[in-house]
């Protein structure tokens, strides 16, 4: 979706990315500096402690941004989800197939490497095998972006469609693989606020306001349940109403609020506490660690191989047609390899802040940087002689229509493969009209 030219440097895809970057390189400083220390004791010594019964839980700075912060970060994304199943390409199970087996072999082949490697070399580090699976949607798409109008909408769109699948991928593994001590009454307290929720949105309860007072007493019984509590931001975002008798659409009008917060805000502090390595007394060992390569290979190689077999393995059986042909589709599978923020967030769950933490960080910024550049050079090779131009009032509208909350009423073709044809037939590709709805719905 192009962006209007009047919201300047703070309304482009790219921004995100360019700020991520900042907080990275500010986390460096922070660990590598004469604030090291007070930085450290900072962020790890609690400052409170949440008792309830016998589940004691001391609250930090890590706590509150990896556990709270998060939570928010996983409710937009869930935000997200939803709509793209509910009104998105999703809602098309034969077009989604496409993207959700892509991203189903992008996340298997990396973890394989991973264990073929890491695991291989030490029994324990087994229990990072998910690091290199994630993709991080906001670096991925800010990478591809600086390609302008040259990339096809179709590949764009696999690509997010492809995030976003990989990113439900990496909220399962989170709820399956990486819980602690599952506290019983807790649980069952997180899951009978879920379904108050979920009832309000039968009973047609359209303000925002309620939905978030629930999520936060859904999040914290799940902060002392045992499953990760920034699952309550998952669990919220299923409950948001999609469709108001206004034409407005609460679920829109919340993602497009939070994106900003998300973006600027709660990314660019995860990236700050969790991203940075210390580096004094480093040595070669820690480049060539089996974590630091498990992660940096899993998510180089082994995310354009996983994302490419099975995406063509797909489209033979379905008989469909991928949005461009090999090599772009062999770039925007390493763009996919920028993990990121989700892989760091996996490895703070796998390793916590320990002496392996340094591995995982230089695997997923070293893996991540790679598939960005290798990943920007083949589609810029692949596609400098397509010259596709997107219709900028129409995405325009778009845009507009998606700040305002209005549900869209995509018109054909909607599917990335009758994009990518519809821009090869005559040029241009084609851009889906909005219109207002005004029934209610989920």
């Amino acid at each position: 979706m192009a962006k209007d030219t009047k919201a300047g440097f703070w309304g482009r895809d790219t921004t995100p990315g360019y700020v991520l970057l900042a907080a990275t390189a500010v986390s460096f400083l922070l660990l590598n500096g004469p604030l090291e220390p007070a930085v450290h004791h900072a962020l790890e010594d609690a400052f409170a402690r949440i008792a309830v019964g016998a589940v004691t839980i001391p609250v930090n700075w890590h706590i509150v941004i990896n556990d709270g912060l998060m939570a928010i970060f996983f409710l937009y994304v869930g935000l997200e989800l939803k709509r793209e199943t509910v009104e998105g390409p999703f809602r098309n199970p034969r077009e989604a197939a496409l993207p959700i087996v892509g991203a189903a072999g992008g996340m298997a082949v990396p973890a394989l490497i991973y264990l073929m490697i890491a695991g291989a070399a030490d029994p324990s580090y087994v229990r990072g095998w998910a690091i290199p699976a994630a993709t991080d949607i906001a670096f991925a798409i800010g990478v591809l972006s600086l390609l302008g109008a040259r990339v096809p909408p179709g590949l764009r769109l696999f690509l997010l469609a492809l995030a976003i699948i990989d990113d439900l991928g990496a909220i399962l593994v989170i709820a399956l693989f990486y819980t602690t001590n599952i506290t019983g009454w807790a649980l069952g307290g997180a899951l009978v606020s879920f379904l108050v929720m979920l009832g309000m949105n039968r009973a047609g309860v359209k303000s925002l306001l309620p939905y978030w007072l629930l999520g936060a007493v859904t999040w914290g019984f799940m902060l002392l349940s045992g499953v990760h509590a920034t699952m309550a931001g998952v669990l919220t975002a299923l409950a948001v109403p999609m469709r108001a008798p206004s034409g407005k659409s609460p679920l829109v009008v919340a993602e497009h609020t939070l994106k900003p917060w998300v973006q600027f805000g709660i990314m660019p502090l995860f990236a700050v506490v969790n991203a940075g390595v210390p580096l004094a007394g480093a040595t070669a060992a820690l480049f060539t660690h089996p974590i630091t390569l498990g992660v940096g290979l899993g998510l180089l190689i082994g995310k354009p191989i996983g994302i490419l077999a099975s995406a063509y393995a797909a489209a033979k059986v379905l008989k469909r047609n991928l949005p461009c042909g090999p090599g772009a589709m062999l770039g925007m599978a390493c763009v996919a390899g920028i993990g990121f923020t989700m892989s760091l967030f996996v490895g703070t769950l796998a390793f916590g802040q320990g002496e392996l933490a340094a591995p995982v960080r230089i695997g997923v910024l070293g893996g991540s940087l790679c598939s960005a550049l290798v990943g920007l050079a083949i589609l810029a090779a692949s596609l400098r002689a397509e010259g596709r131009v997107r219709d900028a009032d129409l995405a325009r509208e778009e845009e507009i229509a998606e700040r305002a909350g209005i549900i869209e009423d995509i018109d054909p073709p909607t599917t990335s493969a009758d994009l990518a044809s519809g821009g090869a037939d005559q040029g241009v590709a084609r851009t889906p009209s909005v219109k207002p709805r005004s029934s209610p719905g989920k």
